[in-house]
């Protein structure tokens, strides 16, 4: 095994066209070759297959090896989507595949190889002027009639991943099965990376009208005369996004928001925050002191992920710690949706089989259309009459016919004309949740959430759920238990269970991340409201079953 592993490696060095990763390799097969346990260990587990191109398109960890993110591993993956893209979209955008990127380590690499493997490949590619957020990269591929689009990103994760998205053209939105096998298998059909013809040169850079097209776009999310008096802080948690969500503001007519300088300019290491997602402990932490230092006094916060297409939104709150209280994904989601209810919007609200149930409220109250998907922009994209879509986890769609995707720019643009809106009448975004609870309960939705180093535990974990189902958590009975592998006619197979407890009191979802080392459990708790007086008991309530709903989900799991 030690001789097949170190051969195997040898033979990766012949081809691999980039001298960082190929000195890295070569240091561990002379390591591994004298013997050293560790080094032989590192070899074994980057050969232990290939980095599967799947729904996320491709994610992990950069180095060598086909199990890494890498040159290599990157003009393989672009070589089967050019071989898919000719056989199923010829004449379809003329052959164009829009190319985006963000700023972390080695993507503008990863985006020049991926235009070079397009052009050798006879379809014409087309480079985002610079580093930018995603949905600038979906709006491109709209917005040109584009074939296929490739952002180079991993989004949310550490500093030492790295990722390759795919969209498709049409709807312009990410794959869904059977494209992305049928991609898969077209990657696995690459033959060696030296009959992989790649140009020096022959692609389109694009210019900066694309971004101001854009720019252009964002502004028709908001309504026109509304009020824009509303002051931001921003962090763009050291990725792409300051810029953008700063012109955008601008272009609308809102304040500049105050950035986090600490976190404002593009940095791959993102040395200020351990995880660089708004949602991670911490990650708030400079945002919070910057609000807590402008003069006057910030009304939200906004945070953006790493590539821009979430949207994070914190409110103040003289009970928190800082001083201010990040939002839920799903307050926002309902926050969203009602402004847009109450702005005339008519079409399918859709969410995800793992969000609250207060989306469905809203929209049977609307009398418009609603419709859960799995977890992923993929699916909810593919909503029919789609007008807006929200996942708890901090993404939002406020305008499919321009971007069919998340898009943290013009999250933040609708949720400061709300603000804006409140805060002209006298209100605030918490008393609008506060009327949502009194008109439909209270939706607490809460996330167990385990990172985890050995994978196997993930996969024990939904076994021993499976095997042992629980009959009661929280003290409330199991009505109904969904092992969504089995698929439904609404929704696709896929790894998790759903329970659903009393009489609508409560539901669990568990799942496998798609992107992440983790188990994630999301829970929620509703709970009939009378009236304004018993609100805080309510809340309570809801508190003290999504905290029996943990402990008793995390033992009955085994985590």
């Amino acid at each position: 095994m030690h001789n097949d592993v170190i051969a195997q490696a040898r033979a990766w060095l012949a081809e691999d066209p980039d001298p960082g990763t190929r000195a890295e390799l070569a240091g561990l097969v002379e390591r591994a070759d004298a013997g050293e346990a560790a080094a032989a260990g590192e070899l074994a587990d980057r050969f232990a297959g290939t980095l599967q191109f799947g729904t996320a398109g491709l994610r992990g960890e950069l180095g060598a090896g086909p199990m890494r993110m890498n040159r290599a591993v990157v003009i393989r993956a672009a070589a089967g989507l050019a071989a898919y893209v000719r056989r199923t979209y010829s004449g379809a955008g003329g052959g164009l595949v829009v190319v985006g990127y963000d700023a972390r380590h080695k993507s503008a690499e990863f985006a020049r190889d991926t235009a070079a493997v397009m052009t050798g490949a006879g379809l014409r590619a087309a480079l985002l002027p610079r580093p930018l957020p995603t949905p600038v990269l979906a709006f491109a591929v709209r917005h040109l009639g584009a074939a296929a689009g490739v952002t180079v990103t991993a989004s949310h994760n550490p500093p030492r991943d790295n990722g390759y998205k795919v969209y498709l053209g049409g709807e312009g939105a990410q794959i869904v099965p059977p494209a992305d096998a049928d991609i898969a298998a077209a990657i696995a059909a690459v033959g060696p990376l030296a009959g992989v013809p790649r140009p020096d040169d022959g692609w389109e850079t694009l210019g900066e009208e694309i971004v101001e097209a854009y720019l252009d776009r964002t502004g028709t999310v908001l309504t026109e005369g509304s009020p824009r008096h509303v002051r931001t802080v921003h962090t763009a948690l050291h990725g792409v996004g300051a810029r953008t969500l700063h012109d955008a503001f601008v272009r609308a007519g809102f304040p500049a928001p105050v950035a986090t300088a600490e976190q404002a300019e593009p940095d791959p290491d993102f040395p200020t925050v351990a995880f660089p997602n708004p949602e991670e402990p911490g990650a708030m932490d400079l945002a919070y002191a910057t609000a807590r230092a402008a003069d006057p006094a910030p009304d939200l916060i906004v945070a953006n992920d790493p590539d821009a297409d979430r949207c994070a939104v914190a409110v103040p709150d003289p009970a928190a710690e800082p001083g201010w209280r990040m939002l839920r994904g799903d307050e926002v989601g309902a926050l969203l949706a009602t402004h847009l209810v109450g702005k005339g919007a008519r079409g399918a609200l859709a969410t995800t089989i793992v969000s609250s149930s207060l989306l469905e409220r809203i929209a049977m109250a609307a009398r418009l259309p609603y419709e859960e998907t799995l977890t992923g922009f993929k699916w909810l994209a593919r909503v029919d009459g789609l007008r807006y879509a929200y996942e708890e986890a901090l993404g939002y769609c406020v305008d499919p016919s321009g971007v069919r995707d998340k898009d943290g720019i013009t999250a933040a643009l609708l949720v400061a004309e709300l603000a804006a809106e409140l805060r002209a009448s006298g209100r605030t975004l918490t008393g609008l949740l506060d009327d949502l609870a009194l008109e439909h309960g209270v939706h607490a939705t809460d996330q167990l959430s385990v990172r985890v180093e050995d994978l196997s535990l993930i996969a024990a974990a939904m076994e021993r759920l499976r095997t042992n189902p629980p009959t009661t958590l929280a003290g409330l009975p199991v009505a109904s238990a969904e092992d969504l592998t089995e698929g439904s006619p609404d929704l696709p197979p896929t790894d998790g269970l759903r329970y659903r407890l009393g009489d609508g009191a409560a539901r669990v979802v568990v799942r496998p991340s798609g992107t992440e080392p983790k188990l994630k459990c999301y829970l929620e708790a509703v709970v009939p409201v009378a009236d304004a007086a018993a609100l805080p008991a309510a809340r309570e309530r809801a508190a003290e079953v999504l905290a029996a709903l943990k402990a008793d989900l995390g033992a009955a799991a085994g985590i």
